[in-house]
């Protein structure tokens, strides 16, 4: 008799028990298995850590919101989290990728969509099919170094220089792809993200944010420049290319 792989379990965070019913039928569907949650309690009493794969977060829960809770777990899980909202607001967007969110989707969406954003999401994770770095597991740039296995950002000494997701997986695609200039619309489907929603202004937030902690002087970057009407180079040795 052979066993089957192990449904991954996601925790879909929804005070809208009827939007709660209709995901847990969707993911149990698609092959996954669902833990209905009506707030961040609820969520909480998982467990520490909870016993799930990956969270989908409506932004703008009642009580504790949806932000906070994508903080707090964060802050204390290296956990996947999608979120849901029904504002198209771009500071929304933002704010979510900025808490470390992997991937946003606006309600009302196409459940195909959303089922492929969270296999993307889980595949990055490894839940699913990835190719782990051929040689070595860590790129240097300057004084500082990603562990791609650690999946850190580390300074001269090896102290972990934090990240929020969206920001690693930036550095990450930068690291990997040197010396070439890479567009927008590239960097916004590497983050999982709809072209059509999400505007220029995530990808400047993020470039700030990680300039901030990687450059000796964000003002004047040496390795992670900008090309005028182009898009962004990654430069390793820091200089100009």
């Amino acid at each position: 008799m052979t066993r089957t792989a192990p449904q991954p379990r996601i925790a879909i965070v929804d005070d809208d028990a009827q939007v709660r019913q209709t995901l847990s039928a969707l993911l149990e569907q698609s092959g996954y298995r669902a833990i209905a949650c009506a707030d961040s309690a609820a969520f909480h009493a998982l467990g520490d850590p909870p016993a799930i794969e990956l969270a989908l977060i409506d932004l703008r829960l009642r009580g504790e919101s949806g932000l906070m809770l994508a903080i707090h777990i964060r802050e204390k899980y290296n956990l996947p989290i999608v979120m849901l909202t029904g504002v198209g607001d771009e500071i929304d967007k933002i704010i979510g990728l900025e808490t470390g969110a992997d991937d946003y989707l606006i309600k009302p969406f196409n459940p195909r969509e959303l089922v492929a954003r969270i296999r993307a999401v889980l595949r990055r994770y490894g839940h699913g099919a990835v190719t782990p770095p051929a040689t070595g597991h860590e790129i240097g740039f300057g004084d500082k170094r990603v562990d791609l296995q650690k999946r850190e950002l580390q300074d001269a000494t090896g102290n972990e220089i934090p990240l929020t997701n969206a920001e690693y997986r930036l550095l990450d695609y930068f690291v990997r792809n040197p010396g070439r200039i890479i567009p927008r619309p590239e960097l916004l489907e590497e983050l999982g993200s709809d072209t059509e929603r999400y505007l220029d202004r995530t990808i400047d937030v993020l470039i700030l944010r990680l300039r901030r902690k990687i450059e000796p002087i964000p003002s004047k970057p040496v390795h992670l420049q900008t090309r005028r009407a182009q898009g962004y180079i990654f430069v390793l040795d820091g200089r100009r290319a």
